[in-house]
């Protein structure tokens, strides 16, 4: 018997990360992406890229299992909450009426975050909009330090 505990990573090489960096659809070899924009939207990839690789081949009762009661914290509910935050950030940007709540209430992204394959896809497709209407609305302001919306506030705030 080993001394040492047994790990859920797929990691090999580097057992203290949670993925084999050759592995890793993330890295990239090269230059940077020039320019703010190409540089917020290479950020934006990885970070959104890491939420999907980290609930890749997890049912619907992984997803929506709480990280540690009492707290609401899942998965699901982060996936729900990123959309609920890219649809916030448009809001700020428009001069229009802001878009209502996805999920309503304050919280309900997580506390609403079901084991339920229907709630599951709904999520998915919902981040997924809202993902799309963001890099839209970025690709219309190349300029992040422009100043929109009703409240002026920078793009790239």
């Amino acid at each position: 018997m080993s001394d040492q505990p047994a790990r859920w990573t797929r990691a090999t090489v580097y057992p203290d990360m949670w993925t084999d960096p050759e592995d890793d659809p993330r890295n990239s070899e090269g230059t940077s992406p020039d320019g703010e924009l190409a540089t917020l939207d290479d950020f934006l990839s990885g970070y959104r890229m890491t939420l999907r690789m980290k609930c890749e081949g997890l049912d619907a009762e992984q997803l929506a299992r709480r990280s540690v009661p009492p707290s609401t914290m899942s998965l699901l509910g982060l996936v729900r909450h990123l959309a609920e935050v890219e649809r916030d950030w448009r809001n700020w940007i428009t001069d229009g009426d802001p878009l209502p709540k996805l999920y309503g209430r304050r919280d309900a992204d997580f506390e609403d975050a079901a084991a339920d394959p229907a709630v599951v896809d709904a999520a998915y497709a919902d981040l997924e909009r809202e993902q799309a209407a963001t890099d839209t609305a970025l690709a219309g302001h190349p300029d992040l330090g422009e100043r929109v919306g009703r409240d002026g506030i920078a793009v790239g705030s």
